[in-house]
């Protein structure tokens, strides 16, 4: 089977490319060019988002199967349709299940929970990218199949709520510095290896049955946040780490670019109902807990101190959280963050 990556070199898609090169596909992955080709896959250079540029690697490539993990535009995705339409058998949009109302009315969420994010702008445009695929589906036929990952992670990252990509605030644990975990810690979240992801991606692949379906991917490993930073601390070594809880509406007012990514998703209990992709994949299920997961990250990072993307302005925005916590009798709170 012929696989076209749109995005085959990022912290989830690299080892998707790599696993499903592995099952003997030929893979081709079209990236700027930044990053090495995964294993086992051929990288072409465009620029996902000139058209010219993405017809000529789509014309190179000629897949039977697409993946899009690039689609945040609502642009990006019609131009994927005029270009892929009528020529393939298969497009996968790798969605987001922050697209979920919050807050949530009920535990599990199933695919079919209620959506629409009043949060968080990147869930609102993942919603707009997946309903004007979904009317194409209906009414031409576009083969659309819509996988929601929620918090997934690779060795390049050491996930968390503030940034995942930066392993700033496992650094400061490494320091013996402070950091804060939102409300009282106890709000159950779930967070997915990406070499698990890839397993249940790959078993979708190419299979009929899935076209015009939505499914979760995610592990069915639920832990609080006050276990993640545990399972962090002790990956790092750390022994008493200090960690303040902080109330998420305060944070957000000190930290504003948060309101999205926090209030309106890590805040909120994230638990998923994974039954539907395990039918369609039989056998399925992610194997690997987070306390391995985040050792294997904080390893293989601390050996690749060039892929930490430490950020100086993440550890100032840290230290200016927990002193308005720390001093927040002596000082006005600022407004409700709330859109308006």
């Amino acid at each position: 089977m012929r696989t076209l990556f749109i995005g085959g070199t990022g912290n989830i898609s690299t080892e998707c490319a790599s696993w499903q090169a592995s099952r003997g596909d030929e893979v081709v992955v079209v990236t700027r060019g930044r990053a090495p080709a995964p294993a086992g896959c051929r990288l072409v250079k465009a620029d996902r988002k000139d058209p010219a540029s993405l017809r000529a690697a789509v014309a190179e490539a000629r897949p039977e199967v697409v993946v899009n993990f690039l689609g945040y535009e609502l642009a990006e995705v019609k131009l994927d349709y005029e270009l892929l339409r009528g020529s393939i058998s298969q497009y996968v949009y790798i969605s987001s299940t922050s697209v979920y109302a919050k807050p949530h009315t009920q535990l599990p969420l199933t695919e079919t929970s209620p959506v629409g994010n009043q949060w968080w702008e990147y869930a609102r445009k993942k919603l707009e990218c997946e309903r004007w695929l979904q009317a194409r589906w209906q009414e031409d036929g576009f083969p659309l199949t819509i996988l929601r990952p929620s918090h997934t992670y690779s060795k390049r990252w050491v996930p968390n709520a503030v940034s995942s990509a930066s392993y700033t605030l496992a650094a400061r644990l490494e320091q013996g510095k402070p950091i804060y975990v939102h409300d009282d810690g106890e709000t159950p979240w779930t967070l997915t290896s990406a070499s698990d992801f890839a397993v249940g991606l790959g078993g979708l692949l190419g299979q009929a049955a899935a076209v015009g379906e939505v499914f979760h991917l995610t592990s069915d490993e639920a832990l609080t946040w006050n276990q993640i930073y545990a399972d962090i601390a002790s990956a790092l070594g750390v022994q008493a780490p200090e960690i303040l809880k902080v109330p998420t509406d305060f944070i957000c007012q000190i930290a504003p670019r948060l309101v999205g990514s926090l209030k309106g998703d890590k805040a909120n209990p994230g638990v998923f109902d994974n039954a539907k992709i395990k039918r369609f994949v039989p056998g399925f299920q992610c194997r690997k807990p987070f306390r391995v997961g985040v050792a294997e990250s904080v390893a293989w990072l601390r050996a690749h101190p060039e892929a930490q993307n430490l950020n100086p302005e993440l550890d100032v925005e840290i230290e200016r959280v927990i002193a308005a916590w720390r001093g927040r009798d002596a000082r006005p709170v600022a407004a409700d963050p709330s859109p308006k």
